[in-house]
């Protein structure tokens, strides 16, 4: 460290070294505090009739919590049920491994109120994003509900 404390600076575009010595340091830092090995990965899959991918859902479980970290559907199979059916997935799987909640961030110009629709609540609402944009952090609770 330099005599009379340490310097900061602002960058648009950074090394990868430094880059990587900020995630790694964050990483070791985080598995001091946290069983992240326990963090696992599920993926959830519509198909046509041809077994093609029309969407999809991808999801992270770490103990009674799931986030939902994508959900997609082709623009061709939108407005089908295919997204609900998707979360209805996720849910029932959830359910059965003893989950409590599932959570998700969204834009507004991406799907909030299909998960309005499905039983979400929106538990963070976030401005100041271009053109009016929103980013919404959103919750649904498992945990003595009747399942759907």
């Amino acid at each position: 460290m330099a005599q009379g404390g340490p310097s900061y600076e602002t960058v648009e575009t950074a090394c990868e070294a430094d880059i990587e010595t900020v995630d790694a340091g964050l990483h070791r830092h985080n598995l001091q505090a946290a069983d992240l090995a326990a963090v696992r990965p599920l993926f959830f899959f519509a198909r046509d009739a041809d077994g093609a991918v029309i969407g999809g859902l991808r999801a992270r479980v770490w103990g009674g919590a799931w986030e939902v970290q994508q959900l997609w559907v082709d623009a061709r199979h939108r407005r089908r049920g295919i997204g609900s059916a998707l979360l209805c997935q996720l849910e029932a799987a959830a359910r059965s491994r003893g989950g409590t909640s599932i959570y998700l961030e969204t834009f507004s110009f991406q799907a909030p109120a299909l998960y309005v629709r499905n039983g979400y609540e929106v538990a963070c609402r976030l401005e100041g994003f271009p053109d009016g944009i929103v980013k919404y952090v959103m919750r649904r609770r498992l945990d003595a509900e009747a399942t759907r």
